[in-house]
């Protein structure tokens, strides 16, 4: 874990430490700014890169491992029974970031009626999301403890 005057880097954002649950030496864990629904978070990796294609071998198999570890971590801690996984690589699939990263979210039965509005929810969520996404206190749709502690509670599923 970073100490707290190490940011994390997100594309061109900086992201405070104490939302980062989960580290490797290739990638980090972070909770979201705005989550779809409890348990959405996204893995990322540590070298800032913007394509899928661009990552080396060794990043993503550490990417996709974490992925597979978070995402079970927190499957069973949100009580769900399935995940959504999803990359959107490049600004016309949606990469509101350019930074590669994975979202994970944990799903139930019925928490969207259509099954598939859950990419809907998340393109909205991007767009809004363009327009203020530096993570400083007086800007966030989440506080910053509200974060903070998320991503407190999560570190407790990695001891």
């Amino acid at each position: 874990m970073a100490s707290d005057s190490e940011y994390y880097t997100f594309g061109p954002h900086k992201i405070h430490p104490k939302f980062i649950f989960y580290t490797t030496n290739l990638s980090y864990a972070m909770v979201n700014l705005r989550p779809v629904l409890p348990g959405h978070v996204l893995v990322i990796p540590k070298r800032e890169v913007k394509r899928f294609g661009d990552l080396n071998a060794d990043e993503i198999c550490d990417l996709w491992l974490t992925t597979q570890l978070v995402s079970g971590k927190l499957e069973s801690y949100h009580n769900a029974s399935s995940l959504t996984l999803n990359i959107q690589d490049g600004p016309e699939a949606g990469q509101s970031v350019p930074h590669v990263h994975i979202h994970i979210i944990p799903r139930k039965s019925s928490d969207f009626a259509r099954n598939d509005d859950i990419y809907d929810a998340m393109d909205e969520n991007d767009r809004a999301l363009m327009q203020h996404i530096d993570l400083d206190e007086k800007r966030m749709d989440r506080g910053f403890e509200e974060m903070a502690q998320e991503a407190d509670e999560y570190t407790k599923l990695f001891l």
